[in-house]
């Protein structure tokens, strides 16, 4: 053992020496001539050293990498509780989406199904206008007996339209009464108090204009008094007019009707007229339909106010004027019966 440990000490000794000599000897060769087989060896000690310094420095490492995790969980707190804060606002609006969707259709329903006080006050004075108005013609009817049915029941039902507020008033209410010779008295009773009830059933009063007293006045004359006797009238807040022996009239003042009759553009519309018509035969055969009884009425108008005789008529009046004038007074023409039993002045 003590030979063979010699010998390799002095084995080593000498390599070592050569080794010495080589580096030495080194810097003296040209660069290229010959590989440098020690230069891997040279190079691998800076690495080694880099990797003992990473195996060193591993434990300080994992204890600072140790000491940031806290630091990165606690930023990952604030990240975790926004995305909370986020999805609870998102459930509370979609909850406030429900209850808007569910509460705002009830609230219409239920609010709908509650009239208002203008207009249950409203559908009130309306019934208390319809009853005072049935009321009278009830009264009516009994008194005249002698009337056709169809006067009652068409006049009823176009005038108690009218009456009804709940209806859009586009045109005023126009009503056409006729009669012959014998039933005179018993026209302009009727069509007075057809007018009354109207107008009473409104807390209102009746205009009245007898077309006798005008029938021998200039033209123009009774056009601007039959014009200022219906506007102030409607003004005051009277609700009718009855027009009388309207056959008397001039006949260029009939034309001033244009402007209270017309289907679209009347000055009052929510109003009723009454004419009358008193034809020059003694009586209407009961056997007449309506329509017979309206063309009766419309041939006696048109040689009243178109006689080549009476030459003022014809030129403030033509059959083109009165055609128009007639469209607009004809929406319903009644034919009135006697009645016995009638006061001999005055009506009832």
């Amino acid at each position: 053992l003590t030979g063979s440990s010699s010998t390799y000490f002095v084995q080593e000794n000498l390599i070592k020496e050569n080794a010495k000599a080589y580096e030495s000897n080194e810097p003296e060769k040209p660069a290229g001539l010959q590989p440098n087989i020690y230069t891997p060896l040279k190079e691998s000690k800076p690495d080694f050293l880099e990797k003992n310094q990473e195996h060193s420095s591993t434990p300080s490492q994992s204890r600072r990498k140790f000491r940031d995790q806290p630091s990165i969980g606690k930023q990952s707190q604030p990240l975790a509780k926004n995305g909370g804060e986020s999805q609870n606002g998102f459930q509370k609006s979609w909850t406030l989406l429900l209850v808007l969707l569910i509460s705002v259709p009830l609230l219409y329903v239920l609010w709908s199904g509650i009239p208002s006080l203008p207009d249950a006050t409203s559908s009130s004075r309306d019934t208390q206008i319809l009853q005072a108005f049935r009321a009278r013609m009830k009264k009516l009817k009994n008194t005249y007996q002698s009337q056709d049915p169809n006067l009652w029941k068409r006049t009823h039902v176009f005038l108690e339209k009218h009456l009804n507020a709940s209806h859009l008033h586009l045109e005023p209410a126009i009503l056409l009464f006729t009669a012959g010779q014998e039933a005179e008295k018993a026209l302009r009773c009727l069509s007075n108090e057809i007018a009354d009830a109207f107008a009473f059933s409104q807390n209102a009063t009746t205009i009245k204009i007898n077309g006798a007293d005008k029938a021998v006045l200039d033209s123009d004359v009774v056009k601007l008094e039959v014009d200022n006797e219906l506007s102030s009238g409607f003004r005051e807040g009277k609700k009718v007019a009855v027009v009388h022996r309207f056959e008397l009239l001039p006949a260029g003042s009939t034309l001033i009707f244009y402007k209270y009759c017309d289907h679209e553009n009347a000055a009052f519309k929510d109003v009723a007229l009454l004419l009358t018509v008193l034809l020059d035969e003694q009586s209407l055969r009961k056997s007449l339909t309506l329509q017979e009884v309206e063309e009766k009425v419309r041939d006696f108008l048109w040689e009243k106010f178109t006689s080549s005789d009476v030459l003022s008529s014809y030129n403030s009046m033509d059959t083109d004027k009165l055609s128009g004038l007639w469209s607009r007074i004809s929406h319903l023409v009644l034919p009135v019966w006697p009645e016995k039993g009638l006061p001999v002045e005055g009506c009832t």
